[in-house]
C-alpha cells in the first residue's frame, strides 16, 4: 500500500464540516463587540483577541495534522506554506501566500487574498488602533508553538485600517526543544 500523502488545503476543506460563512463572521463580530463594551481600552481588545486565538491554536493544531496528512516539515520556510497554502484554505477557506522573507530565513510576510472575518465590518473612530482580526495572530502563535516553534505575529497590513491588504509579519524567535516524558515504561 502506497504512502499516504498531504491532502491540499482544497480537499480538505470540501471534504469538512463547514459552519454557515455569515454566522461565522456575525458571531465572530459580537465578540469583538462585546469585548469593546466589556474592556473598554482598545488595546486590551487586541491582547485578549491575541489570547483568545493563542488558546484556539494550541487546539486546532491537532486537528490540523489529523486532518492534512502533513509530516514533519524541513523548515520555517516550509511551515509558513504550510500556514498559508493548507491551514488558511482548510480553516477560513481563503488562500495566503508568503512573501517578504527575510536573509535567514526567519522571518516573512503572509498576506490573505480574502478576509472572511471582516465581512460587513467598518471601525468606527474611536476603535482606529484596534487590530480586528488579531485572533488569527494568536492562532498561528499558538498553533506554532505545539510544533516547538517561538513566534512573534503583528499585523503589518489592515485593509480596516486602510491598508490595500491583509498581511501578517510572522517572525521565528526560537526553536523549542522538544521534551519527551521521563521513562513513562518503567
Amino acid at each position: 500500500m502506497a504512502p499516504v500523502g498531504p491532502r491540499s488545503g482544497d480537499a480538505i476543506f470540501s471534504s469538512i464540516d463547514r459552519v454557515n460563512a455569515e454566522l461565522f463572521t456575525l458571531t465572530y463580530g459580537a465578540i469583538v463587540r462585546q469585548l469593546l463594551t466589556d474592556l473598554e481600552e482598545v488595546e486590551e481588545v487586541n491582547k485578549q483577541l491575541d489570547q483568545m486565538g493563542y488558546n484556539i491554536g494550541i487546539r486546532l493544531i491537532d486537528e490540523f495534522l489529523a486532518k492534512s496528512g502533513v509530516s514533519r516539515c524541513v523548515d520555517f520556510k516550509e511551515t509558513a506554506e504550510m500556514i498559508a497554502k493548507v491551514g488558511f484554505k482548510m480553516f477560513l477557506g481563503v488562500t495566503a501566500s508568503v512573501t517578504s522573507w527575510d536573509a535567514d530565513g526567519t522571518c516573512c510576510s503572509i498576506v490573505l487574498e480574502d478576509n472572511p472575518l471582516v465581512d460587513f465590518v467598518e471601525l468606527p473612530d474611536t476603535c482606529q488602533g484596534l487590530y480586528y482580526c488579531n485572533v488569527l495572530s494568536g492562532v498561528i502563535r499558538g498553533a506554532l508553538e505545539m510544533v516547538s516553534m517561538k513566534t512573534e505575529v503583528t499585523w503589518t497590513r489592515d485593509v480596516l485600517r486602510g491598508d490595500d491588504a491583509y498581511e501578517l509579519q510572522v517572525k521565528l524567535l526560537k526553536q523549542i526543544a522538544e521534551e519527551y516524558p521521563y521513562k513513562d515504561d518503567e
